[in-house]
Parts: structure tokens; C-alpha cells; sequence
């Protein structure tokens, strides 16, 4: 854990996304004491400021086959139980598939199920659900999903969301336009507020808009373009808000320095 704090003070991050665990296993191994306050340490000592970690992509809170749901709960309350001991604030969760059960089936599936979790580990930890593109049967595509869930909790104060730039353009948001742009975070304000936003992704498409695949490309490389990712380092409303980068690392961490550079560059408006 410690490896992530140096890995991104070598970027220059003020910020950071990491995972508490492996992210494609429903086992797991107990973090030990020194490593928990090594990595405390090393944020401590560091530029790093705000953390959210990734949770795993095996987790589905609104699948009907009750050994899957037990499993994703039980994984869930790890992975904040985790969070909790390592000072990470915001855990950045797929809400799941609904597998054609419908999705006003899978929101109530999903509120329950952040419910029994958030239950049985309370604490600082925010549960940050992560708009999708729209693959399958999906949920989180559209903000109303994510806002019908935020309205079922009991809790809405501990589960937030993460806008997700590829995903949001690939499921037919248009942030690549001026107008597009504004609607969108209009009805993010009007549906679930800004205060909930707790971090964003930005990562370029490789597929068109409205295409309904998650495909990451570098910043500038893909279809949204770079006035768009302007726009949101430039916007006030978002001065605040975290933003990671998931595009691929490339060699030595060189395909996240291209694209960090990059974003730097489009944070002031050129003279």
C-alpha cells in the first residue's frame, strides 16, 4: 500500500484512487498493522491530499442469486472496514447488474443492499456510486439511477457519486458540447446535488458518443476532446472535487505523466 503514495508523489498527484485489495478476487488477505501505518505515514508525509480507493469490479449489490449478493455485501463491508483503518474517505462502486430483472428491480436491490452494509459498518467512509456506460444490463448509466438509489437509503449523507467522464459520454451525456455540458451537471445539481460529488474520473473515450462502451483513451486522444476536459478544470463548481485519471499507465508510468501534463496544461486558459 505504501508503493501507491510513491508511486503518485513521482506524478506530482494531489490526489489519488488505489485499490485495498485485489480487485478481481473474492478472496482476500487481512492487512497487517505496519503496513496500515506505512501507509498512513506516507500520506501524511506527502502531497497527496484527497484519497478515494476503487472497490472490486467482482461486486454486483443488486444480483438475485443470493450467493453472489452475500458475497458482494460481505466483500463491500470489507472493503469499508479497510478504507476506515487506512484514512481513505470515498469508496467508488459499480452499483452492479441488474442480469434482466429489471431496472427498478435492481435500484431497490441495491438501495437494501447498501443499507445492510452501511448498517453493519458505520464510520467517515462514503460510498461514491460510479456512473456506467451502459453496458448490458448495467445500472448507473443514467443519473436518475443513481439518484433513485441515493433516495431509497437510509443513509443518503454516506453514499455519494463519481462521474465518470468516458462513461458519462459513452452512455449519450453529451459533456463534449458547450450546451451538453451544462445539462448535464444542471441535472446532477437538480437530481442529486454537487455536494455528493466526491470524485471524478477523467479519461477520454476511444468509442463514439452514445456508443455504450467503456473504453478508456488518453486525454486528447479519444472522441471527447479537449475543450471538454478544459471546461471541468476550469469550472468553479468543481475546484474542489478530486479527479483521477484511469488511462493506461504505460511504461514506467509514462502514459499517466503524458496525460497529467496535459491536464495541467488545460487549468489555465492560455494568455
Amino acid at each position: 500500500m505504501p508503493n501507491s503514495i510513491a508511486r503518485a508523489t513521482s506524478l506530482g498527484c494531489t490526489a489519488a484512487q488505489v485499490f485495498v485489495k485485489n480487485a478481481a478476487q473474492w478472496r482476500w488477505r487481512e492487512l497487517e498493522e505496519e503496513e496500515v501505518a506505512a501507509f498512513r505515514t506516507a500520506h501524511a508525509g506527502s502531497a497527496v491530499g484527497p484519497l478515494v480507493a476503487h472497490a472490486s469490479y467482482l461486486i454486483n449489490l443488486c444480483s438475485a442469486d443470493p450467493v453472489i449478493l452475500a458475497r458482494s455485501r460481505e466483500a463491500l463491508a470489507d472493503e469499508l472496514a479497510r478504507c476506515a483503518r487506512l484514512g481513505v474517505r470515498g469508496l467508488v462502486l459499480h452499483p452492479g447488474a441488474h442480469l434482466g430483472a429489471g431496472e427498478e428491480a435492481g435500484v431497490e436491490r441495491v438501495a437494501a443492499s447498501l443499507d445492510a452494509v452501511l448498517a453493519e459498518i458505520p464510520g467517515p467512509v462514503r460510498v461514491l456510486l460510479e456512473n456506467t456506460a451502459g453496458q448490458g444490463s448495467c445500472m448507473g448509466h443514467r443519473l436518475e439511477h443513481l439518484a433513485a438509489i441515493r433516495d431509497r437509503v437510509a443513509e443518503p449523507a454516506r453514499v455519494g457519486i463519481c462521474l465518470d467522464t468516458c462513461h458519462a459520454f459513452a452512455a449519450g451525456y453529451a459533456l463534449h458540447e458547450p450546451a451538453g455540458y451544462e445539462e448535464m451537471f444542471a441535472e446532477i445539481e437538480e437530481r442529486i446535488g454537487l455536494a455528493a460529488l466526491g470524485c471524478m474520473h477523467l479519461n477520454d473515450s476511444l468509442r463514439p458518443f452514445g456508443s455504450r462502451r467503456d473504453r478508456h483513451a488518453h486525454i486528447g486522444e479519444g472522441e471527447i476532446g479537449l475543450a471538454a476536459f478544459a471546461r471541468l478544470l476550469q469550472d468553479p463548481r468543481l475546484a474542489a472535487v478530486p479527479m483521477i485519471i484511469e488511462t493506461e499507465t504505460g511504461d514506467d508510468l509514462e502514459g499517466h505523466r503524458r496525460d497529467l501534463e496535459t491536464l495541467r496544461g488545460l487549468v489555465s486558459p492560455p494568455a
